[in-house]
């Protein structure tokens, strides 16, 4: 038998309304997010609360020892359920997050949280490069709206610009009804 993991991405207080960088339908996803993490619970699926710091006072958001850096209560970590502290968008850099799966001998991981564009992304890149089978909960990801060279993009097509290359490449994207249904 298989051995699965739900990793939680940065799902922090700044991501959502009222806090300092609110990302596009991250209630959703956070909501969509505590459906995975109740049926990892339920099977005894590892648990990897991934929280994200930006190591200055000045950081527009995710402010060190600030509750907007506070994993949101949607997901909140239980006793026992490890909290890996990052600085980088890729949850395995400068963290314990491979090795910590290599002990557990996980082979497949579920990945949700945000930024879509940037920590969701990285992560899942560098699970496929570590070897392990990945599934994307795309519903339990959120996007922020991207300006470049003065073209704006909507955090919808954001999302749907990385979950696409995902889908080809690295992962199987699911919606969170398809991943507890068993059909990823």
């Amino acid at each position: 038998m298989t051995k699965t993991a739900l990793i939680l991405i940065d799902i922090q207080n700044d991501y959502f309304e009222g806090g300092r960088w609110p990302v596009y339908k991250m209630q959703e996803a956070a909501a969509n997010a505590a459906r995975l993490l109740e049926n990892a619970r339920k099977y005894g699926d590892m648990i990897v609360h991934i929280r994200h710091e930006i190591p200055s006072d000045q950081a527009p958001f995710f402010r060190p020892g600030s509750k907007g850096a506070q994993i949101n209560q949607a997901v909140a970590p239980i006793e026992g359920e490890p909290v890996l502290l990052k600085h980088k968008p890729n949850s395995f850099h400068g963290t314990s997050l491979h090795q910590d799966l290599e002990d557990a001998a996980i082979e497949n991981v579920v990945i949700c949280g945000a930024m879509s564009q940037l920590c969701v992304d990285a992560t899942t890149r560098a699970a496929a490069d570590f070897g392990y089978v990945v599934t994307v909960v795309e519903d339990a990801c959120a996007a922020k709206e991207q300006v470049f060279n003065g073209v704006s993009v909507t955090a919808a097509h954001v999302h749907a610009a990385i979950m696409a290359p995902l889908a080809m490449s690295y992962a199987t994207v699911v919606s969170t009804d398809a991943c507890l249904a068993g059909t990823s």
